[in-house]
């Protein structure tokens, strides 16, 4: 029985790490506060999540958060740019876990919970 609960737990394991990332996102964010939010999942081309901020050059009283998912190479990057002759700084900062990028609470994959589930249920059996 035992061999078993170590080859359900490696199984389990396989799972979790095989999942995809799971981001906040935020499309228009001002003065800290995300106006509409959702969550998206990324796929190969954007592994982390990242939160942003961008800034006018006009005024440094208008900043512009951003979230979402980011492919490497814009990781924790500040770029410089345009918009109809009006300069802006974006910085970007990623990282790499669930929700890392603004979310509230810890959040448990579902596969891991109901793996620790049946271990503590198969355990409890084999006493």
């Amino acid at each position: 029985m035992n061999k078993f609960l170590w080859i359900c737990a490696a199984l389990m394991g396989l799972f979790v790490t095989g999942e995809s990332l799971t981001c906040n996102t935020c499309t228009v964010g001002i003065t800290g506060k995300c106006l509409f939010t959702s969550t998206e999942t990324c796929d190969n081309s954007t592994p982390h999540c990242y939160w942003g901020e961008l800034v006018f050059n006009i005024s440094s009283l208008v900043r512009v958060q951003l979230r979402g998912c980011l492919d490497t190479a814009r990781c924790n990057q500040t770029e410089a740019d345009s918009l109809l002759t009006t300069g802006y700084t974006i910085t970007r900062t990623c990282c790499s876990t669930d929700r890392c990028n603004g979310a509230t609470s810890l959040q448990l994959h579902l596969t891991a919970a109901l793996g620790t589930a049946l271990m503590i249920v198969w355990s409890t059996w084999s006493q």
